[in-house]
């Protein structure tokens, strides 16, 4: 038996066939893995992208950015490219502090620079978001968690939970998305 094409894969899991992607992630797993290692020379780091890419990928699937004329692994390095050279600015630009397991992504501006109404603002986003979060279905809240204060990768987060890694990147993927609806029903304005 002949083995589906990708862009037949691709329609099948736009179409709702979940196992299409995992087909499509098992194809070429080792090749996109391999681009990212060569390029991070970590193996933690490598898998983090990796699962990264993913969410990009099924993101990008959902809203039918990909078209039928470009090839499905061309087009995941090129998305891998660009989550290394995100993960390279962001790790150029600021360290973030983590002090007793809390993560604060306010943390790389210094507070002395911070007035009186950008600390006021801060505080309350900061608490807007945590609120959110607790909106949150609880599986979506445990890998917002995870991923977010525990720093574990989505495969960590799959054996922990005893579930798929892309149950795991599913789960985050939701959880994105309807953070996105609640921000938009607080007409809440995030710093940039």
């Amino acid at each position: 038996m002949e083995k589906p094409n990708d862009s037949l894969l691709v329609r099948k899991y736009v179409n709702g066939d979940e196992k299409a992607l995992e087909t499509l992630i098992d194809r070429y797993n080792s090749q996109i893995f391999g681009y990212i290692f060569s390029k991070v020379h970590d193996r933690n780091t490598a898998n983090d992208i990796f699962q990264d890419v993913f969410i990009k990928v099924i993101l990008a699937l959902k809203k039918g950015v990909y078209k039928d004329e470009h090839k499905f692994l061309p087009w995941v390095i090129r998305i891998s490219h660009n989550v290394i050279v995100d993960h390279f600015r962001s790790k150029k630009r600021m360290a973030l502090q983590y002090t007793t397991g809390d993560f604060d992504i306010f943390s790389h501006i210094p507070s002395e620079q911070l007035d009186a109404e950008c600390s006021h603002i801060k505080n309350e986003t900061t608490q807007k978001l945590v609120e959110m979060i607790e909106e949150l279905p609880i599986e979506q809240q445990e890998v917002v968690s995870m991923r977010i204060y525990g720093r574990m990768s989505y495969n960590e987060i799959a054996e922990e939970k005893d579930i798929s890694i892309n149950t795991s990147l599913g789960r985050m993927r939701y959880a994105l998305i309807n953070l996105r609806k609640l921000v938009d029903q607080y007409n809440m304005e995030l710093l940039g």
